[in-house]
């Protein structure tokens, strides 16, 4: 790098490349391509220089075996090592000129990021389950309120970069490296969790503060069961370059190992992007349809779902002109198509328990973990129901949700969730939002509306396709709380809405004929792709989930623990393993009593050396302050060879 830090690549080039220079493809990440992701890269990367490109898979600075210090996520110094080693690629003599750049997750964000840049050599890019939208749609936030996946990552994130480089790559220096590293260890979720509102912060690397820097192809890729599912169809919305979407039914990782299923050849459809946007080739990728998505049927509601049920579908453009708002108003206590003006107002309960339906928010990419039935956390809300569709109705995009509310605090949430309710009394979440109403509709300071005030509120519901088929009933749920996906606020407010003011906008398509759409199959006629299988699973025990309510219904206990995982490397004669466990706890008449508990563990074994590094978080909040406790335990060969402890108090300034 620029100033003499060395970062670490895993190379791997065609055998092409030894005549003439080929195009490259860039993954840069933070999570070790030694061991943590080695099956995932080899997946990918060798399937790709089999097909004609180089492939690079870059350890960013201060994880893996790349030297310098990370000290936070998507800082100035991340963006410009990535410009770095674009430049470094071109440069090379194998390489051509031509960079491609892709990458799921951080890798998918960072890839954006460097487009924002324009760097010369890089010529398109393909993002996975990444954010264009720091604040909003990123692990840390949503709709100005806290998620607990922040306080998660928050103990992970310390345990990856305190984890050793490994000796055989990087050579006598490694344990220098390791050390320095260690010491100058970071606890960013001291700031993920100080910044409450939208600021400079989270503005930087933000790419849709400015989506026009963004000039070369992209094309994005989400799932409908993750976190980022907004990010694909605001990016088209907002790209005024060439750009194209696919949304499966899949959570937080590659499409060919979709959960939930039907998933897509994903190397098949990047070699296409390659090929056309790095070798010039016209294979018709530039002629596909902009946006791609899976229109999710009812489905049984289940932590886990093996195959969603429904169809892949086309639109030429997005926005499209196919789509068009549906309005849903009151009428009573009834949603209906027709306006009327009753004074109604209707309390918001103050429930601390709704949330124990929600599933994860679906960031780390988990098998499980998906909405339940809500009939639950219904019981709990307040709920207005459609008369059964007398046809079948198919949404895509973003629902809005228009209303006036009155609440007693300045502190308060707003939770909306949009429901499909089955015939047989089964009921399914279709999207949700949530909304912070202490800050303004930007999120970007406190709100002036005051404590008995009225507050209009605009929602945008997580993008979705989503078909409700005939019989079937639009249900729309408000409450105020969302534990323990959301921290709670630090008051229990009364609050109302007023029926006259709501509508609820359905973006619906209104010609569904002849719009189906099929993904190719692979099928490579000079070249038997396919990825290596150097690794053997030695336990890979399922994911355990549990909820416990005292018996006087006065508290509630939800966890889970993912038990040691264990994959063994032969190539490299390492054993890599980890293991996670969180529990959140509430009594349910006092928002301040919340307490959520993460602990990140990750092992290396190698002949007679093993380390063990162990991160733990524990949270708590006061009316004030968020109370924060960190631990990071390093153990080598059962000795402890390093500990650090984080303990700061955090002003609550807006929740």
């Amino acid at each position: 790098m620029h100033d003499g830090v060395r970062l670490s690549a895993r190379i791997w080039l065609p055998q092409e490349s030894a005549t003439e220079p080929v195009p490259a493809i860039l993954e840069y990440i933070p999570y070790r391509k030694r061991d943590m992701v080695r099956i995932r890269d080899e997946r990918n990367h060798p399937v790709f220089a089999q097909a004609g490109f180089a492939a690079i898979r870059v350890d960013m600075r201060g994880s893996g075996d790349s030297e310098g210090i990370m000290s936070d996520m998507y800082t100035p110094e991340e963006l410009d090592d990535a410009i770095a080693v674009i430049e470094w690629i071109a440069r090379q003599s194998w390489c051509n000129g031509r960079v491609g750049m892709m990458g799921t997750s951080w890798g998918g964000t960072s890839s954006l990021q460097a487009a924002s840049r324009n760097p010369p050599a890089l010529k398109a890019v393909i993002a996975v389950c990444a954010n264009n939208n720091r604040y909003d749609d990123d692990i840390h936030h949503m709709g100005g309120c806290l998620l607990t996946d922040s306080i998660e990552w928050g103990a992970t994130l310390p345990a990856i970069l305190a984890s050793p480089p490994d000796p055989l790559t990087v050579g006598k220096q490694w344990r220098e490296l390791w050390l320095n590293r260690l010491q100058q260890l970071s606890f960013p979720l001291e700031h993920w969790i100080a910044h409450e509102t939208r600021d400079e912060y989270w503005q930087w690397g933000s790419v849709n503060e400015n989506p026009e820097l963004i000039t070369c192809p992209v094309l994005m890729i989400g799932g409908w069961a993750d976190r980022y599912s907004n990010t694909v169809m605001n990016f088209l919305e907002q790209s005024s370059h060439h750009s194209w979407g696919i949304v499966g039914a899949w959570g937080h990782h590659y499409p060919d190992q979709a959960n939930p299923s039907p998933g897509i050849a994903f190397q098949h459809e990047a070699i296409r992007w390659w090929d056309h946007w790095l070798c010039g080739n016209e294979n018709g990728v530039d002629k596909e349809p902009q946006l791609r998505v899976w229109v999710q049927d009812y489905a049984i509601p289940a932590n886990k779902i093996d195959s969603r049920p429904g169809r892949w579908i086309a639109e030429r453009a997005w926005p499209s002109d196919n789509v068009q708002n549906h309005s849903y108003f009151l009428v009573g206590k009834k949603l209906a198509r027709n306006k009327t003006t009753t004074e109604m107002q209707s309390d918001v309960p103050g429930n601390l328990s709704v949330g124990k339906a929600a599933g994860d928010t679906g960031y780390f990419g988990r098998v499980g973990g998906l909405p339940l039935d809500q009939r639950e956390d219904d019981e709990h809300s307040l709920v207005f129901e459609s008369e059964p569709l007398v046809e079948p109705i198919e949404i895509l995009g973003s629902v809005e949700l228009d209303l006036t509310v009155c609440r007693d605090q300045s502190s308060a949430m707003l939770v909306a969730r949009l429901n499909d309710v089955h015939p047989d009394g089964g009921v399914a979440r279709i999207s949700y939002a949530i909304r912070n109403l202490a800050l303004n509709q930007q999120s970007t300071e406190l709100s002036t509306n005051y404590p008995e005030s009225e507050t209009k509120i605009s929602l945008q519901l997580h993008n979705t396709a989503y078909r409700l088929a005939e019989g079937h009933q639009l249900r729309l749920s408000l409450s105020s709380s969302y534990w323990p996906n959301i921290w709670p606020s630090p008051v229990i407010a009364k609050m109302a809405i007023l029926h006259s003011s709501l509508e609820l906008k359905l973006p619906v398509r209104i010609d569904t004929s002849d719009d189906e759409y099929q993904f190719t199959t692979p099928e490579y006629k000079e070249r038997a792709l396919k990825p290596n299988r150097d690794y053997e699973i030695l336990s890979a025990p399922e994911l355990k989930r549990w909820t416990e309510i005292s018996a006087d219904i006065k508290t509630q206990s939800i966890g889970w623990q993912q038990p040691r995982y264990s994959v063994y490397y032969p190539t490299i004669d390492l054993e890599f393993g980890y293991e996670t466990a969180a529990l959140h706890r509430i009594a349910l008449n006092n928002p301040n009593s919340a307490a959520s508990r993460y602990e990140h563990t990750l092992y290396f074994s190698r002949d007679d050396w093993q380390v063990k590094v162990n991160s733990t978080v524990e949270i708590r909040s006061t009316i004030t302050d968020f109370i924060l406790q960190g631990n990071v335990v390093v153990s080598e060969n059962d000795q402890i060879l390093f500990t650090r402890h984080w303990h700061p108090t955090i002003k609550r300034t807006c929740s």
